[in-house]
């Protein structure tokens, strides 16, 4: 994500980060610890975010913040793999669900959501989209 603020980040582009502990409970520091564990554990080696990031929310689930209840309502999972749900902490489990950490959503400059990617599509794909609606 610092990459694609360094591509973009002049234009009218910027990514938003949101922690969340639904997804094998991989993220149970409290809202200021988060930037310490960015810079010195996951990833670490001084990782510093080029863009902001909030306070820790729920995505999935009876308490999910409602940004993301629109987002998966506009945009359709993007892979059909559920994945293993004894990882999973959440209820109730839904097949629109965000499925783990670093899915990414890309909302164009009109606040409309355009495209929903998987933890593993490729960041070019990412680049392509942003670049063609700048």
């Amino acid at each position: 994500m610092n990459a694609l603020m360094e591509m973009f980040g002049d234009l009218n582009f910027t990514v938003l980060g949101f922690s969340c502990n639904q997804f094998g409970l991989q993220a149970p520091e409290v809202n200021h610890e988060t930037l310490n564990l960015l810079k010195y554990v996951r990833p670490g080696g001084g990782f510093v975010p080029k863009f902001p990031v909030f306070g820790k929310i729920e995505v999935n689930g009876l308490n999910e913040e409602p940004l993301f209840a629109y987002l998966k309502e506009s945009l359709p999972y993007v892979n059909p793999v559920i994945g293993d749900i004894k990882k999973f902490y959440w209820s109730p489990i839904k097949v629109n669900d965000i499925r783990w950490n670093f899915e990414k959503f890309l909302i164009d400059s009109d606040g409309e959501p355009f495209r929903r990617y998987e933890l593993h599509g490729p960041t070019e794909n990412v680049e392509k989209d942003i670049a063609g609606l700048l």
